[in-house]
């Protein structure tokens, strides 16, 4: 059993590792049709976004108390501990994040979007939750080290997420179409809330220092920052000149 499960957990790993190359390369060509890259494809089944989101982002937290009770780390306060700012994100992703959305937009969200996304997240789920609730060692005198330095990363960029978030829904409720995004970290990028999710898991990559958790990084990166270009060479054609030109996509003064 332990043979079997650790070959699945390290499969699972590096298929979700592999997938970013394609995912990265595929980006290039096509963006995901939700928010400002909806279509209008009276064809395509769409779902509201609130719902979609609810059930796309659902795994990263059901099947994580689901796998959690059978890891041999189940009882030791410190896997508590790795995985709350996992939880926290997700707790706010899944449930929060949709409650404030307009139930009423006219963008939908495409279900087979969700649907890839969801089955992602299960497999994520899976890696994260038995990471640290069964493989990772809690005896590693480095533990404490890593685990604070990617914290502070982690909450600094969880902050910057949900802020950004509650900028753009801002934005939405005023009415009236898009608006050119100002202030903090818009000032610098086009897209803070990608910027921030990305150091979220930077800072879980550091807190957990595994394969799953770089796995989660690096796919995450590799489908954030090619929206993130797209999503600022949106915003330079439908506002042109009146953009502001020395915002980046995604990584301040770099990217």
């Amino acid at each position: 059993m332990f043979s079997s499960d650790l070959y699945l957990f390290y499969f699972i790993t590096f298929f979700n590792l592999s997938m970013s190359i394609p995912t990265y390369i595929l980006s290039q060509f096509v963006t995901a049709p939700y928010g400002k890259h909806s279509r209008s494809d009276k064809s395509e089944t769409t779902m509201s976004p609130p719902i979609a989101w609810a059930f796309m982002e659902s795994p990263m937290l059901w099947l994580t108390f689901l796998i959690f009770p059978f890891g041999k780390n189940y009882a030791n306060p410190l896997a508590y501990l790795v995985i709350s700012p996992y939880l926290i994100h997700y707790i706010n992703r899944t449930i929060i994040y949709p409650l404030r959305l307009d139930t009423k937009a006219s963008n939908k969200f495409p279900l087979n979007v969700a649907i890839m996304g969801f089955i992602y997240n299960v497999l994520n789920a899976y890696i994260q939750s038995r990471y640290v609730s069964h493989y990772a060692n809690y005896e590693d005198e480095w533990l404490w080290t890593r685990f604070g330095c990617g914290l502070f990363v982690f909450g600094f960029g969880m902050v910057v997420n949900v802020w950004a978030d509650g900028v753009l829904l801002g934005l939405k409720r005023q009415g009236g179409g898009y608006k050119i995004p100002r202030g903090g970290l818009f000032e610098y990028v086009s897209s803070p809330n990608y910027f921030g999710e990305i150091m979220e898991w930077l800072g879980w990559a550091l807190m957990t220092w595994s394969w799953a958790g770089l796995a989660f990084l690096v796919y995450s990166s590799s489908n954030l920052v090619p929206r993130a270009v797209s999503t600022h060479k949106w915003y330079l054609e439908k506002f042109g000149e009146d953009y502001p030109k020395n915002r980046k996509a995604i990584f301040p003064f770099l990217y």
